[in-house]
Protein backbone atom coordinates (compact mmCIF):
# COMPACT_ATOMS: atom_id res chain seq x y z
CA UNK A 1 0.00 0.00 0.00
CA UNK A 2 1.49 3.42 -0.93
CA UNK A 3 1.00 6.73 0.83
CA UNK A 4 -1.92 7.68 -1.40
CA UNK A 5 -4.13 4.80 -0.21
CA UNK A 6 -5.09 6.19 3.20
CA UNK A 7 -1.89 5.57 5.10
CA UNK A 8 -0.24 8.48 6.90
CA UNK A 9 3.31 9.36 6.09
CA UNK A 10 5.53 9.99 9.11
CA UNK A 11 7.27 8.17 11.89
CA UNK A 12 4.09 7.69 13.91
CA UNK A 13 6.02 7.57 17.18
CA UNK A 14 4.54 10.77 18.69
CA UNK A 15 1.03 10.70 17.27
CA UNK A 16 -1.86 11.35 19.63
CA UNK A 17 -5.39 11.46 18.29
CA UNK A 18 -4.20 11.63 14.69
CA UNK A 19 -2.01 14.70 15.23
CA UNK A 20 1.75 14.69 15.32
CA UNK A 21 3.07 15.99 18.65
CA UNK A 22 6.14 18.00 17.72
CA UNK A 23 8.31 19.88 20.21
CA UNK A 24 6.58 23.23 19.76
CA UNK A 25 3.15 21.82 20.41
CA UNK A 26 4.32 19.97 23.51
CA UNK A 27 6.04 23.12 24.81
CA UNK A 28 2.90 25.17 24.18
CA UNK A 29 0.71 22.65 26.00
CA UNK A 30 3.07 22.51 29.00
CA UNK A 31 3.31 26.33 29.13
CA UNK A 32 -0.47 26.66 28.93
CA UNK A 33 -0.92 24.08 31.69
CA UNK A 34 1.57 25.87 33.97
CA UNK A 35 -0.09 29.24 33.26
CA UNK A 36 -3.53 27.75 33.96
CA UNK A 37 -2.31 26.24 37.22
CA UNK A 38 -0.92 29.60 38.36
CA UNK A 39 -4.18 31.34 37.47
CA UNK A 40 -6.23 28.79 39.43
CA UNK A 41 -3.92 29.10 42.45
CA UNK A 42 -4.08 32.90 42.25
CA UNK A 43 -7.87 32.76 42.31
CA UNK A 44 -7.93 30.31 45.22
CA UNK A 45 -5.53 32.30 47.43
CA UNK A 46 -6.86 35.78 46.62
CA UNK A 47 -7.97 37.97 49.52
CA UNK A 48 -11.65 38.85 49.61
CA UNK A 49 -12.46 42.08 47.81
CA UNK A 50 -12.20 45.18 49.99
CA UNK A 51 -10.13 43.68 52.78
CA UNK A 52 -6.44 44.30 53.36
CA UNK A 53 -4.27 42.22 55.67
CA UNK A 54 -2.08 45.16 56.69
CA UNK A 55 -3.00 48.84 56.42
CA UNK A 56 -0.30 50.66 58.42
CA UNK A 57 1.38 52.12 55.32
CA UNK A 58 -1.96 53.09 53.79
CA UNK A 59 -2.99 54.92 56.95
CA UNK A 60 0.38 56.72 57.13
CA UNK A 61 0.14 57.95 53.53
CA UNK A 62 -3.47 59.04 53.88
CA UNK A 63 -2.77 60.94 57.12
CA UNK A 64 0.56 62.55 56.11
CA UNK A 65 0.68 62.97 52.33
CA UNK A 66 -0.61 66.55 52.22
CA UNK A 67 1.72 67.75 54.98
CA UNK A 68 4.83 66.01 53.59
CA UNK A 69 4.35 66.58 49.85
CA UNK A 70 1.98 69.50 49.51
CA UNK A 71 -0.21 67.56 47.05
CA UNK A 72 -3.97 67.46 47.57
CA UNK A 73 -4.26 64.13 45.76
CA UNK A 74 -2.83 61.10 47.59
CA UNK A 75 -2.23 59.14 44.37
CA UNK A 76 -0.23 62.00 42.87
CA UNK A 77 1.86 62.31 46.01
CA UNK A 78 2.67 58.59 45.97
CA UNK A 79 3.58 58.49 42.27
CA UNK A 80 5.63 61.68 42.07
CA UNK A 81 6.99 62.20 45.59
CA UNK A 82 7.19 58.96 47.53
CA UNK A 83 8.10 56.84 44.50
CA UNK A 84 9.68 59.50 42.31
CA UNK A 85 12.84 57.59 41.40
CA UNK A 86 10.80 54.53 40.46
CA UNK A 87 8.59 56.65 38.19
CA UNK A 88 11.67 58.27 36.64
CA UNK A 89 13.12 54.81 35.93
CA UNK A 90 9.89 53.65 34.29
CA UNK A 91 9.78 56.77 32.11
CA UNK A 92 13.41 56.20 31.09
CA UNK A 93 12.69 52.59 30.10
CA UNK A 94 9.64 53.67 28.09
CA UNK A 95 11.61 56.41 26.31
CA UNK A 96 14.44 53.97 25.49
CA UNK A 97 11.97 51.42 24.08
CA UNK A 98 10.30 54.02 21.87
CA UNK A 99 13.66 55.33 20.64
CA UNK A 100 14.79 51.78 19.82
CA UNK A 101 11.62 50.99 17.89
CA UNK A 102 11.90 54.24 15.94
CA UNK A 103 15.51 53.41 15.05
CA UNK A 104 14.56 49.94 13.79
CA UNK A 105 11.67 51.23 11.69
CA UNK A 106 13.75 54.10 10.30
CA UNK A 107 16.36 51.59 9.07
CA UNK A 108 13.67 49.49 7.41
CA UNK A 109 12.21 52.49 5.60
CA UNK A 110 15.59 53.43 4.09
CA UNK A 111 16.34 49.92 2.84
Amino acid sequence: MDAGEGQRVGCGCNEVGGYSMNGRRITAIVALAVFGAFMVLACLFMHPFGTTPESAMDDYIINNCQNETGANNAVTSVVFDYRGFDTLGEATILFTAVAGIMTVFRRQLHE
